[in-house]
């Protein structure tokens, strides 16, 4: 089958997101309503991302849900919760639908992305507009001529708590791939000429999802890589990597309360 094979237009499927979720918090004695998620979710890539997240939140204490066995933080001076995304775009998805079934209805994504174009540089912010896909995920959730896009309204408020904290944002088009060892010279090249602005593993697929279920998803990423050199360009680590996910942070969280509350 191609990629523009694998979607179906049934609504129903044997293994329903709700139904999954409901079925392990019943091994441990809670239901969706015992877990109580709040309708906005911060979703932070990784560990990493996740770390500086609580620190700046205080660290304060998780609930421990069969959510793909992640902690969940609901810190009770806040309008949402926190929970860190696995990386790639299967079990983002499947971490994605089980939070939807528990309610959510608002999701800020924030990641790691490779740049394809300069002046983008390593440590830069980037809000993602739409996805191109080339992962598999997505195409059984919309049609393959369907454009995967983030929430205009998630993207704004992202905007707007980036100039008011005085940090530079830009905007563009994300290539989403389920393998980073293949993004090949011609390929990162095919993508530049269509203006292409960066790549990363989950972003088309969670919008399609977010698109498909009804849910609001934006999302800001921060530049990891340059690969729009003759060799590839790593920042894991760098000193401006980690300026900048302290920046990243400190929007993320801000924008969070404003849509907490404009979602309650």
């Amino acid at each position: 089958m191609t990629p523009s094979e694998f979607f179906s237009p049934e609504i129903e499927a044997r293994i329903a997101p709700g139904d999954f979720v409901g079925h392990f918090l019943a091994q441990r004695g809670l239901t969706s309503a015992s877990v109580g998620l709040r309708p906005t979710v911060v979703l932070p890539l990784i560990p990493v991302l996740e770390h500086r997240l609580l620190r700046a939140l205080g660290a304060p204490a998780a609930q421990p849900t069969p959510i793909q066995r992640q902690a969940l933080y609901q810190p009770a001076d806040v309008p949402f919760a926190l929970i860190a995304s696995p990386m790639g775009a299967p079990m983002a998805v499947m971490l994605l639908e089980q939070l939807i079934a528990l309610g959510a209805r608002c999701v800020i994504y924030l990641g790691f992305c490779g740049v394809l174009v300069p002046p983008y540089r390593i440590g830069d912010l980037v809000l993602p507009t739409y996805g191109v896909r080339e992962e598999g995920t997505s195409y059984h959730y919309v049609p393959a001529a369907v454009v995967p896009r983030t929430s205009p309204q998630i993207q704004t408020v992202l905007q707007a708590q980036a100039l008011q904290h005085g940090t530079a944002l830009t905007s563009g088009p994300i290539w989403t791939t389920d393998a980073p060892y293949r993004e090949t010279p011609q390929k990162i090249q095919r993508f530049q000429d269509a203006g292409i602005h960066a790549v990363d593993m989950e972003m088309a697929a969670l919008c399609a999802v977010a698109q498909y279920r009804g849910c609001a998803l934006g999302a800001l990423l921060i530049v990891s890589d340059e690969c729009y050199h003759p060799t590839w360009k790593p920042g894991f680590g760098s000193p401006r990597l980690r300026q900048a996910c302290d920046q990243a942070v400190t929007v993320v969280l801000a924008a969070a309360r404003v849509l907490g509350t404009t979602y309650a």
